[in-house]
C-alpha cells in the first residue's frame, strides 16, 4: 500500500513538472492605470494558467513610453499602450497593435476613463473649458492624458498656446497640484479621483465627454508577433476572460487594483473601476483603426507629428478576430458591434 501510495506521488510529482515544462513563458508590461488591471487579473485568476501560459507582469510603468522602451530592451514579450505607439512607430519601432487593453469597439467616442482636474483657488471653472487659457495644465506628453487635454482645448476653442502645459507622470500630478506647481492635470484613473480626494478643493473641471476615441492597446514588435501567433492568442483569450470577469465584479477587480497599482487605496479603486468597466472591450473594429487614425490626424494639426503612418500596417486583428470567434461567450454581456463597423481578417482601413 505504501509502495502505491509512493508510486503515485511519484506520478503526480512526475506530471507536475512535465505540465511545468509546456507552460509557454511570457513577460507582459503595464501602465499604472485602472485601465491596465485586466492584465494582472488575468494572473491572479489563473486564466493564462487555463491556456497553458507562465506570464510574468514587468513592475507597472508610469507611462506608456517607459512601458515600450522597456519593450524595446527586451524586458517584454507585450505591453499595453495607447498614444505612446504613435511617436515610437514614427520613430522607426515597428509595433503591432493585437487588441484593445480599453477603448470601444462599438462607437467612436470613448474616455469615461480620463477627467481634467484643477485647484480650487485656479480660476478654473467646472464645465467651462474656456477658463483653462492662462493656465498651467499638466499632462504626460506623448499619451491619451495629453491627446485629452489637447482635445479639450480645442472644444473650448483654445489652442495649446493659449495654455502652458507641462510634462509630468500621473503619479506626480496631486503632489504638483497640492504644491501649486500647475492649476490643473489632464490624467486617467485613478488619479483624478486620487486628487478629488486628497486636494482640498479640488474641482472636476470635466470627466469624459467623448471628446476624443480612446487608444488602448496590447502592443508588442512585429518580429516577435509573426513568430507566435499561438500564444497570441492565449494570452488574448486569457486577458478576455479577465475583462468579463472584471466587469462582472468591479469590487473584487478593484481589490486587485490595489496590490499593483502602489498607494491606491480600495475605496478610490472601486470608484474608478466604475468608469473602467464602460470601455473594458478587448475586440477590434472599424471604431478602433479610425481611433488611431484620429488621435494621429489631431496632433498633426496641432502641429506636434510632422507626420503620421498608414494605421492598416501597424495593426493586426486576425488573432482577436479568431479569439472572437472561437469564445462568443467571452464577449457575450457586451453591446454587439454593429455591422457597419464589424470587420474581418484582411481587413483595410479607409480614412
Amino acid at each position: 500500500m505504501l509502495f502505491r501510495t509512493l508510486m503515485f506521488a511519484a506520478a503526480l510529482l512526475a506530471g507536475t513538472a512535465a505540465h511545468a515544462q509546456t507552460m509557454v513563458k511570457l513577460k507582459a508590461g503595464m501602465v499604472t492605470g485602472i485601465d491596465q488591471i485586466g492584465l494582472p487579473i488575468a494572473l491572479e485568476r489563473g486564466f493564462f494558467e487555463k491556456q497553458g501560459l507562465d506570464v510574468t507582469i514587468a513592475r507597472p510603468y508610469a507611462t506608456g513610453v517607459d512601458a515600450l522602451n522597456a519593450l524595446q530592451a527586451g524586458e517584454n514579450d507585450i505591453v499595453q499602450v495607447g498614444v505612446p505607439m504613435i511617436g515610437a512607430v514614427l520613430r522607426g519601432m515597428d509595433l503591432v497593435a493585437l487588441a484593445n487593453y480599453s477603448g470601444n469597439a462599438t462607437k467612436m467616442g470613448s474616455d469615461a476613463t480620463m477627467a481634467l482636474i484643477a485647484r480650487g483657488d485656479s480660476g478654473i471653472v467646472k464645465g467651462d473649458l474656456k477658463s483653462l487659457r492662462g493656465k498651467k495644465i499638466a499632462a504626460s506628453f506623448g499619451t491619451i492624458n495629453h491627446l485629452y487635454v489637447l482635445a479639450l482645448l480645442e472644444k473650448g476653442g483654445l489652442t495649446p498656446a493659449d495654455v502652458t502645459l507641462v510634462n509630468t507622470p500621473p503619479p506626480d500630478m496631486t503632489v504638483a497640484l497640492l504644491a501649486k506647481g500647475i492649476d490643473a492635470f489632464s490624467a486617467w484613473d485613478p488619479w483624478p479621483i486620487v486628487a478629488m480626494k486628497d486636494v482640498p478643493g479640488a474641482v472636476e473641471v470635466i470627466r469624459g465627454g467623448d471628446v476624443i476615441s480612446y487608444v488602448g492597446y496590447n502592443v508588442a514588435l512585429r518580429g516577435w508577433v509573426e513568430k507566435n501567433g499561438a500564444t497570441i492568442e492565449k494570452f488574448l483569450a486569457a486577458v478576455a476572460e479577465a475583462d468579463q470577469w472584471m466587469r462582472a465584479n468591479p469590487k473584487q477587480a478593484a481589490q486587485v487594483a490595489t496590490r499593483w497599482i502602489p498607494g491606491l487605496k480600495p475605496e478610490i479603486a472601486e470608484a474608478a473601476m466604475q468608469f473602467n468597466i464602460q470601455q473594458t472591450d478587448r475586440r477590434l473594429s472599424a471604431n478602433n483603426y479610425a481611433a488611431l487614425d484620429a488621435a494621429q490626424q489631431r496632433l498633426l494639426r496641432l502641429g506636434i507629428l510632422k507626420q503620421t503612418f498608414d494605421v492598416n500596417k501597424h495593426i493586426e486583428p486576425k488573432h482577436i478576430l479568431k479569439v472572437m470567434a472561437d469564445n462568443p461567450k467571452l464577449f457575450a454581456d457586451l453591446p454587439p458591434i454593429p455591422a457597419r463597423s464589424a470587420i474581418g481578417p484582411g481587413y483595410v482601413f479607409k480614412p
